[in-house]
């Protein structure tokens, strides 16, 4: 179950903009987080969502289960076409509305990767959010660029699985210098709503990456998808931190847990023996010295 999220009256509210009936899955881990987070951003947004889970997931045309205006676009085109549309936004004198890109990690980590660096050199004004499921969900569970090393999916199979590990998105996003960069899970609603409501004062690029579990995709029971999110944290897989302007902060320090209790509740990893085990186990525990590094320099860097 969701913990309530203190001082998030949003997520507190019994009201929901997102309708029930959508087509996601069960256990949509992708799903939920947009459902919370229309209930931060709602309902001075736009949301611009590219060809993916959430196209579908969505409902058919002309109906649509989020609750607020939407435009689907071509996988590419997720931040052209959220730049454009916050450009006409500015150009009639409204700086209210928030343009939303709301994009999986196939069209962000690969078809979509040129628009967004060109949209975040530019400091567009808009909120990107890349729901990441580590594969291309929606077409058959593809590799990604973001699929983890090792990992099984219709296309890199148990005999020859994924042989390089997962694009660093957030170290690109740090290299644009852009306003605010997070990463979040909808397992930990408290940090979720910080960030998303963080994101929606502030002016500039902003780019939120998001864990998303996928029962199909991950080959995972519907009941553990709050439980494999909120592992993807404790394990420090998928570690929760922000850059503010420079800035830079873990926000969840969760007590080490060994990575296999997360690897073992996914039978996309069950072709996994030991030596695969330890290798996740080096990469993460590697990720994580770098980022107390960062988080050791900030520290040092407000002292002088």
């Amino acid at each position: 179950m969701l913990k309530k999220a203190e001082g998030a009256t949003a997520l507190d509210s019994p009201h929901e903009v997102m309708s029930p009936g959508h087509l996601a899955c069960p256990g949509c881990g992708s799903a939920l987080s947009l459902r919370l987070a229309l209930k931060l951003l709602a309902p001075d947004c736009v949301f611009v969502i590219p060809a993916g889970c959430m196209a579908v997931i969505d409902g058919p045309f002309p109906i649509s289960s989020l609750g607020v205006p939407l435009l689907h676009v071509g996988f590419a085109s997720t931040a052209s076409a959220a730049a454009g549309i916050t450009a006409g936004f500015r150009a009639r004198g409204d700086r209210k509305t928030l343009v939303v890109g709301w994009a999986g990690d196939g069209a962000t980590f690969d078809i979509g990767l040129a628009a967004l660096s060109a949209s975040a050199a530019r400091n567009d004004d808009y909120l990107y959010v890349c729901y990441d499921n580590e594969a291309y969900m929606n077409t058959g569970i593809q590799q990604s660029s973001a699929t983890p090393q090792g990992a099984w999916t219709t296309t890199t199979p148990y005999a020859s699985p994924k042989p390089r590990p997962k694009k660093d998105i957030l170290t690109l996003m740090m290299a644009h210098d852009i306003p605010y960069i997070a990463s979040a899970t909808a397992a930990y609603p408290d940090d979720f709503a910080r960030k998303f409501q963080a994101a929606k004062r502030i002016r500039g690029f902003r780019f939120i990456h998001l864990f998303c579990s996928c029962p199909p995709g991950h080959k995972s029971l519907e009941a553990d998808s709050i439980r494999i999110s909120r592992l993807a944290v404790e394990t420090r897989a998928f570690p929760l931190y922000q850059v503010r302007r420079g800035r830079f902060s873990l926000t969840v320090v969760p007590p080490r847990r060994p990575v296999e209790e997360y690897i073992r509740l996914q039978r996309r990893f069950s072709h996994w023996g030991e030596g695969e085990i330890k290798r996740m186990q080096r990469q993460v525990d590697r990720q994580w010295r770098r980022l107390k590094g960062l988080t050791r320099a900030e520290t040092q860097r407000r002292r002088v």
